[in-house]
Formats: C-alpha cells, sequence, structure tokens
C-alpha cells in the first residue's frame, strides 16, 4: 500500500499524511526510549525468579546498550541503502517479538541473549526515525518542528518508563514491561504500511561488511571497559578490552577513509557545525546521564519514595523536554542556533549546580525544580542539534547521519554513569558504620538498606544515617561535576556553532544572536547521487 502523493508548497513537498506518519515515527522512539529504562524497576523481582549470578545480572542491564551502541552507524547506514521504512518495518516486528521473548524468559541466559537481540532491533528503529523525519519533512520549518516532537517524545519515554513500570509490577509480574510493547509495535506495523513514505539513497554502494565488524568491536569495547573500570578499577582484562575497542575504531575510521561508499562518511566531521552539534549531544548526556541515575536512587533510597512516587517526581523533566521541543526550532531562528544550544546548555549546567545544595531532607521544590529546567535545557540543545545534524547532509545520508547522533548519545550515557557513577561510588564507600557493618553495605546504598535489615534498631539506623549521608555528598559532587562539564559544552557550543543555521546556510553579518562574522555555510558531502529518491 502506497502513502498519499505529495503536494508542492512554498518550493518543498508536503505529503498531506506526513504529520500521522510523524505519529508512527514518535511511537516507535517513545517505545524505545521506555524499554531503556523500564528494566530497573524490574530487576529485583526479575532477580528472584531467574536467580541470576552477579555477572549474569550485569549483563542482563549491559547487553541491550552495547549491541544498541555498535549497531547505530551500520544499521542507519543500512536503512540509506535497503529502504528505511523497510528497515524500521523489520526492526518493530523483531522488537515485538523479542520483547516476548524477554518476556517468558525462564533461565539468565537466555535473558541476556534476548536483550541482546532487543540491542539490534532498538539499533534499527532510532536512526531510521529520525531519518524518515528528514525526508518525509522537507519544509525548514516543518521539519524543525517535527524533530522537536521527535525529540519531546524520547525524553518523554525516559520518564514514563519507571511509572509504567511501577504501576505495571503493582498489578503484574515482571514480564509485563516487556508485553507492553507487543500491541505499540503491532500499531506501528499497521499504520507504517501504509503512511509512512520509503525513502533511500538511490546509489548507494554495497553494504561493507569488515566496516560493521569493525563498528560493532569498537564500540562495544570502549563502552565495556568504561563500564567495568568505573565499576571495578582497571584491570588487565578491562585495559585489554579499551585497547582493542580503540584500536577498531581508528581501523574503522581509516577504512571510511579510503571507501567510495562509506558506512558514515567521517569528512562530514570537517564540518564545524556538525561536529559541534555531535560534541554538544555527547557532553551533555554525559553531564546530565551520571546524575540522573543516582537522583532515581536518592529519591527511592534516601527519600523512601516508592517506584510510582519516585517515577512521577522525575516527571517535571519531561515536561520541560516537551515544552521545549516545540519552541526549539521557531526560537533558534528568531535568535541563533549557537544562542539556543548554548542556552540550554548553561540552564542545564545552572540547574545542576542548584542540585549541590542537596540534603537527605530537600524538599521537593527545589528538585522539581532543578528537573524542569533540565527538561527543558535539554529539550532546546537537543532538538536544534538533531536538526543541525540532519541539515548538515545531503538526504540520502539521513541514516548514517542521524545514526551518528545517536551513537554519541549511547556514547555519552555510558561514559556519565561511568565517569560522575565513579564519583558518587567514591564517596559513598568512604563512609564510616557502626560496629559490625557488613562488606556489602559499603558496596551500594541498596546494599546498605539490605544489610540493615538483618541489624538490631540502634545500629541499623546508624548504618543508615551514615551510609545516606555519604551518599548524598558523593550526589553533591557528581552534580557539580556535571555542572562544570555543562558549562563547558555552552562555552564550546557558542564557539562552534557560530554562524550555523537550521537552513544549513550562515546568518548575514549582523543578524540578531550573530554579532561576529559567519562562517562560510555548512556544504553537504555530496555523493555521487543528486538526492534521495522518495517512493510513494
Amino acid at each position: 500500500m502506497t502513502s498519499p502523493p505529495t503536494v508542492e508548497q512554498g518550493g518543498a513537498q508536503r505529503s498531506p499524511g506526513r504529520w500521522i506518519a510523524l505519529g508512527v515515527l514518535v511511537l516507535a522512539v517513545l517505545l524505545v526510549a521506555v524499554d531503556a529504562t523500564v528494566l530497573g524497576l524490574a530487576t529485583p523481582y526479575l532477580s528472584e525468579d531467574l536467580q541470576p549470578s552477579g555477572t549474569q545480572l550485569l549483563w542482563i542491564g549491559d547487553a541491550y546498550s552495547f549491541v544498541i551502541a555498535g549497531l547505530l552507524v551500520s544499521m542507519g547506514s543500512l536503512g540509506d541503502r535497503i529502504g528505511r521504512k523497510r528497515l524500521l518495518l523489520i526492526g518493530a516486528t523483531a522488537f515485538g517479538l523479542v520483547s516476548l521473548l524477554s518476556a517468558y524468559a525462564t533461565t539468565p541466559e537466555t535473558m541476556i541473549v534476548a536483550r541482546a537481540l532487543l540491542g539490534v532491533a532498538g539499533a534499527t528503529l532510532m536512526p531510521s526515525t529520525l531519518a524518515l523525519i528528514r525526508n518525509i519533512f522537507q519544509d525548514q520549518r516543518e521539519r524543525s518542528l517535527a524533530i522537536g516532537i521527535w525529540s519531546a517524545a524520547a525524553s518523554a519515554g525516559m520518564a514514563v518508563g519507571p511509572i509504567v513500570g511501577g504501576a505495571l509490577l503493582e498489578h503484574f509480574w515482571w514480564g509485563s514491561v516487556f508485553l507492553i510493547n507487543l500491541p505499540v509495535m503491532a500499531l506501528l506495523v499497521v499504520v507504517g504500511v501504509r503512511m509512512l513514505p520509503e525513502s533511500r539513497n538511490p546509489s548507494p554502494g554495497p553494504w561493507d561488511l569488515p566496516s560493521v565488524l569493525l563498528s560493532l568491536v569498537g564500540m562495544v569495547g570502549v563502552v565495556y571497559a568504561i563500564k567495568e573500570a568505573a565499576a571495578h578499577g582497571f584491570t588487565w582484562p578491562t585495559l585489554a578490552a579499551g585497547l582493542l575497542g580503540a584500536a577498531a575504531l581508528y581501523a574503522f575510521v581509516r577504512r571510511q577513509r579510503g571507501l567510495p561508499a562509506p558506512l558514515v562518511d567521517v569528512r562530514l566531521f570537517r564540518s564545524r557545525g556538525f561536529s559541534g552539534a555531535v560534541l554538544a549531544n555527547l557532553l551533555t548526556i554525559l553531564g546530565l546521564s551520571g546524575l540522573l541515575f543516582f537522583l532515581s536512587q536518592y529519591l527511592q533510597l534516601v527519600q523512601d519514595r516508592g517506584p510510582m512516587e519516585a517515577g512521577m517526581a522525575e516527571l517535571p523533566a519531561a515536561v520541560g523536554a516537551v515544552v521545549a521541543g516545540l519552541v526549539a526550532g521557531s526560537a533558534a531562528r528568531r535568535l541563533s542556533v549557537r544562542a539556543i544550544v548554548s542556552g540550554g546548555l548553561a540552564a542545564i549546567g545552572l540547574a545542576l549546580f542548584a542540585l549541590t545544595a542537596i540534603t537527605e531532607g530537600t524538599g521537593y521544590p527545589l528538585l522539581g525544580t532543578a528537573l524542569l529546567v533540565v527538561g527543558f535545557g535539554a529539550g532546546l540543545s537537543f532538538t536544534v542539534t538533531s536538526d543541525v545534524i540532519l541539515t548538515a547532509v545531503p538526504r540520502e545520508q539521513a541514516g548514517a547521519a542521524s545514526a551518528v547522533s545517536e551513537t554519541a548519545y549511547e556514547l555519552g550515557t555510558a561514559l556519565g554513569v561511568a565517569l560522575l557513577g565513579s564519583v558518587v561510588t567514591n564517596v559513598y564507600q568512604g563512609f564510616t558504620g557502626p560496629a559490625g557493618t557488613p562488606q556489602e553495605a559499603h558496596e551500594s546504598l541498596a546494599g546498605a538498606v539490605v544489610a540493615a535489615g538483618d541489624l538490631p534498631a540502634g545500629p541499623a539506623e546508624a548504618l543508615l544515617r551514615a551510609a545516606r549521608e555519604s551518599f548524598v555528598d558523593g550526589v553533591a559532587l557528581a552534580a557539580g561535576a556535571g555542572a562544570g562539564l555543562l558549562l563547558l559544552a555552552a562555552g564550546m557550543a557558542w564557539f562552534l556553532l557560530r554562524g550555523q543555521r537550521l537552513t544549513g546556510e550562515p546568518d548575514a553579518p549582523g543578524e540578531p544572536g550573530e554579532p561576529d562574522a559567519p562562517d562560510a555555510p555548512v556544504e553537504p558531502v555530496q555523493s555521487e547521487a543528486s538526492g534521495a529518491s522518495v517512493e510513494r
């Protein structure tokens, strides 16, 4: 079934069903974002049922992120070659089927395999959605709004995940957090078959398997090394994995420079606007992810909020992101790209700085306001940088470009949890508990809560008080580090995005928000084809 024909308005093609198509794409990104956060709440119940070892539990949590980070670039390029709609529908079908496998897994090994396969399917969905938006919305202003809605859905999904998970786990078994994927993916496939237009690179060249393997080994090796070093310190296996990953990524870049049709054209990074936008994304999520991960623990383990209440407490971040996503494009045109991106990053930095003042009894007004500002700043930054990244490339390379953006996001998440997580962990482990405090209480705050349950009332209360104070001190220090990182990112974005516009052309001298001389226009690196083919 084909989608409705396009009509010409203002020099750009506009399909009558484009907003319905956007709704389909938003469903996909919303579900992937929810799935990335919902597992955390289900882990205690899953562990009780499947009884995984400590190592198996780590792999259940990490297999998804490892695989999706390693395959994003390859899958984005595959979509450019075989068709983004086709890849999206294949990925959505696979995501639903593997979700069924996850829900009814009976062994830790099955769950690890299922999570890895979910990562493969997820890697097909994220870059395909953004690349299709690039091709469906050819009008610049409409595309900015569409990307804003896409970005808001991603942010909302991460916040809604704990709420949905908490509600399901209060009434059903842990597998229910995976089964919610099935009806959504079924709706996506049924509607997507009719409403989504197909688009691909008309002269893509072959899909280079050695490049795919190098990308996978490189990203998995680097992300694994970062996480292991943060959790257990530097060991020879961790160092070997990191060196192997770095070597594979170096070989990947070298290979892309020599291929006539690379998976990703590394010459794109010569564009200061493209590089600046990717770097801003990476630093933003790096500064946010680690802190927000521990903020969830703070709400539950320090302030004794239930999973549902903690999820609701984090909702202002999603509200801020949704509002920012809807206004970011028009604001960037009225002011400038660098003003909006730098302003958004600076707002996040100031909000994180405010969180350095938290204590065990910090009231919700401070927390809620800080989360609202964080969400709003992130929504401004991510929406505009995603638009810049897509504008900097020709339409036939939209899949590869969006995959680069998503890879920066995944790498930033790994770095953030590892680096800022190590700050929290190192401060926390230094607390002095009462006599007889077991070792597991020093490993994590959750371990201290469990250990306190086995102690008499007096020592238990002293242990929890010391552990919570130390944990809060670590979170406050990590908030300060995150604030400094975001303010640095704001300064870098102000420089790197100078002269950049959402239209891919520089501002004229003297335009608002750009007092200094603009750069040369960002010229997309053209492939042999002059444009993307769009089948209808």
